[in-house]
């Protein structure tokens, strides 16, 4: 193990991996003694073994705040999404795992594409600092975003008629057009979230000790285990590289 590497990504003799508890997807789970579980969490600890580590997680109620923190020594690693705003303080490893980002709408509405949705007559609810929410901030030109604390909330707001869109990540919004068949997906996806690995900026090689990682993961079908194993296959996709 290189020194240096172990140093950087372990300055406290274990690994402090910030796991962001709102993506469900990847955080499926809270045991009672507050432990997360999924594959995110799954991800941290392989990490660690390669440092041969302990790995102890820095859970965080949104991923904007894991991102704020990046300069007050509370982690090691952040698995959160690589998003342009969050790479102007963060580096990231290649993405371990895609999830679509989608807009909702009623069945009836006139709205079927991205370009249609993008009009100044439209309100989209989106929830706050999420990576789709980054992603809208750089690219809608003409509808308003309404951003929320909570997905719930959101669903709220749309239910109500308060906003005409909500955005959200598909398999979420899947499941409320189970429960409301009134409602639709719009096609195709608006953006992918790129599920990475961060740490603070200006250390190429524990980046790319990080990238290998992730591309072994990928490459014995580590991720793709995980995912089965916590319900999630199918509901994200497993990057090919």
């Amino acid at each position: 193990m290189n020194q240096a590497i172990l140093r950087s990504l372990a300055p406290e003799g274990h690994l402090r991996a910030a796991i962001n508890l709102s993506n469900f997807l990847l955080v499926p789970r809270v045991m009672p003694d507050g432990t997360p579980t999924g594959t995110s969490p799954d991800v941290a600890t392989r990490i660690a073994r390669a440092l041969d580590v302990e790995c102890k997680f820095v859970c965080f109620e949104r991923p904007g705040f894991i991102a704020d923190a990046v300069d007050f020594d509370q982690w090691d690693i952040g698995n959160i999404a690589d998003e342009p705003a969050r790479a102007a303080v963060m580096d990231f490893t290649n993405p371990y795992a895609l999830i679509d980002a989608h807009f909702l709408v009623r069945d009836d509405s006139r709205l079927r594409r991205y370009q249609d949705v993008d009009k100044d007559k439209n309100t989209v609810a989106v929830l706050e600092r999420s990576a789709y929410d980054l992603w809208l901030t750089d690219n809608l030109k003409h509808a308003t975003i309404r951003r929320v604390s909570s997905m719930g909330e959101a669903l709220e707001l749309f239910r109500k008629g308060a906003v005409t869109v909500l955005a959200g990540l598909k398999p979420s919004l899947m499941e409320e057009v189970d429960r409301n068949p009134i409602y639709r997906i719009v096609e195709p996806r608006f953006t992918a979230i790129r599920q990475a690995v961060g740490i603070k900026k200006g250390n190429p090689e524990a980046l790319q000790f990080l990238n290998n990682i992730v591309s072994e993961l990928i490459s014995t079908g580590f991720i793709k285990d995980s995912l089965e194993r916590h319900g999630m296959l199918g509901k994200l996709s497993v990057p090919v590289f």
